[in-house]
Parts: C-alpha cells; structure tokens; sequence
C-alpha cells in the first residue's frame, strides 16, 4: 500500500470541451481515455455532440486536449489511453488511425509530443486474426495493442532541489524498468459494463502507473472523460488530488453515487455553463514531506 495519506477528489457534471470550473494552470498531469471514434458502442455519445464522421468525432476531441492545455501547468502531462478502430463505411472496411489523428490535433492544441507507451492487451483467442484460411493476400493484422501517448505542456517542470515530495514520490528499480519500457505487456484488460459503457475497460493499472510516473504526491490529476473513476481512484490512492469531470448524464449519476459513498465532492452545475468552483485545494507543501502541494 502507497505510505501516504490519500488525497481529496472532486467530481464535476461538465464537458471536457471547456473544463469549466477548473483553473488555468492548476493541474499537474490529465490521465484520460477518452471514447474512441469510429467504434460503435461510442457512436450515440458523439451523436449527441454533434458529430456523425471521423473528422467531427476528433474535433470533439481536439476541443478536449485544447482545454486540458489550458488548465495544465507548464510542463505538465497529457496521457491519452487510446486504440485504432475498423471498421466497414460504404462496403469498404479499413483502419481508423485514431493514435495518428490525436497527436495532430494534441499538437495544434500546443503539446509537444513525447515517446509513447503501446499496451499490449491480453487476447481472449490470442491466435486470431482478421479473414480466412492460410492464403494471401486479403488477412489482416489483429489489432491487440492500444496506445498511451503522452505529451508536454511546453518545457520540462523546473522543481526545488531535494523536494521532498519528489523523494516522496519515488518508484523503485523494478518498477522504473517495466513502466519506462515501450511495450507493456503486465497489464491485464478489464470487462466491459452493462451496455457497453465506459465502466471498466480502463484498467486500473494503467491510471495508476501513468500517476506515479508523471506526478507527485500532494499535485493535482485530472481525468476530463472520468467515466466510473477508475483515475480519481488511482489518483487519490498514491496521494494525489484529483479532479473527475464527466458529461453523460447516465454516467455521471453513477459515478456521482459512487462518490458520496468514498467521501467524495459531488459537484452540478445549476445551470450549463456555470462555474463549478475552483481545483481542489490542499494545505501547502510541508517541509517535514508532508502530502499538501500547491492547488490543483
């Protein structure tokens, strides 16, 4: 179990295309896995928003990492968990580079891109594959790996020196050397919830690595597209504050219900649009190592 007290967690009814509510530069690090465009169980979602094709279900998304920019600090992290799709659109089936389309528009949005991280999901029937029989040329390669891309808000963050938050935050070898590997091929999937939502198919040990690697204890961790909490839950476990905000309003009931029964800030606006109050506040930062930071 993490040495730390854990942190506090606020949870928003709001749209991660504005992020209302939450500061300019009071969070430390996003952890995100947002819908994916072009995979059927998300098409009703981005209908209600508007968009009905590839190009109008990423610019949902782009106005997603153009806020997060926003609230981020300089030189904080961006992680987007994030898969490919196929699909058939008028008789023709093809690849839907949804990795591809989100670092361009991450860094329209202002991101420097980093390396990325390729998850390697455990497969029900690992030798499967996309067509028929033993012959070329008409296969396809089996998609079993989704993305973690990771991105900077500008320069690396400049911290005190002997920072004790940083001492405090610090991993071991063991786990450096798997989570700074490329592939990473530990983590097992999680099963979908009932109607497909977004309920479990972010495994937990994906939050939780990301938060450990890219922030410290006492900072701020916000997951714009929050679903059940898997992050918050992450995120508050190792110290940290965290901020969830989700749109639908199916999910949000119960995620909003999960929250009271954890302790924690419910947050709905009582109107669209309306400001929902500032990050979460911890005490400042103690000499002794404490876990209070600076806002988020």
């Amino acid at each position: 179990m993490p040495p730390v007290a854990p942190g506090n967690v606020r949870v928003l009814r709001g749209d991660a295309r504005r992020l209302e509510g939450i500061d300019d530069a009071s969070v430390h690090l996003v952890v995100t896995s947002p819908p994916y465009p072009m995979i059927p169980q998300w098409d009703s979602l981005f209908a209600r928003l508007g968009a009905h094709d590839y190009a109008g279900m990423h610019r949902v998304l782009a106005d997603a990492w153009a806020a997060a920019h926003r609230v981020l600090v300089p030189g904080g992290i961006l992680a987007i968990n994030i898969g490919d799709a196929m699909r058939t659109i008028d008789g023709e089936f093809r690849l839907w580079p949804n990795h591809a389309t989100t670092v361009t528009a991450a860094e329209a949005a202002g991101f420097r891109s980093l390396p990325y991280a390729l998850w390697k999901k455990p497969m029900n029937r690992p030798n499967a594959f996309l067509g028929s029989g033993f012959e070329p040329p008409n296969a396809y390669v089996t998609l079993d790996c989704e993305y973690v891309l990771l991105f900077r808000k500008g320069r690396l963050r400049r911290l005190p020196p002997h920072d004790p938050a940083r001492a405090q935050s610090r991993y071991s070898r063991a786990e450096r050397d798997r989570w700074f590997s490329q592939v990473w091929t530990d983590i097992r999937g999680a099963r979908q919830g009932a109607e497909g939502r977004r309920t479990a198919a972010f495994p937990a040990e994906i939050p939780e690595r990301l938060v450990r690697m890219f922030s410290l204890v006492g900072e701020t961790v916000l997951d714009p597209f929050v679903g059940t909490g898997t992050t918050l839950l992450a995120a508050a476990r190792w110290g940290r504050n965290a901020i969830g905000v989700e749109w639908d309003p199916g999910v949000f009931r119960g995620l909003a219900q999960r929250g009271r029964a954890l302790g924690w800030e419910v947050v709905t606006p009582s109107r669209p649009g309306a400001r929902v109050g500032r990050g979460v506040r911890a005490p400042p930062r103690r000499r002794s190592g404490g876990t209070g930071a600076p806002t988020g």
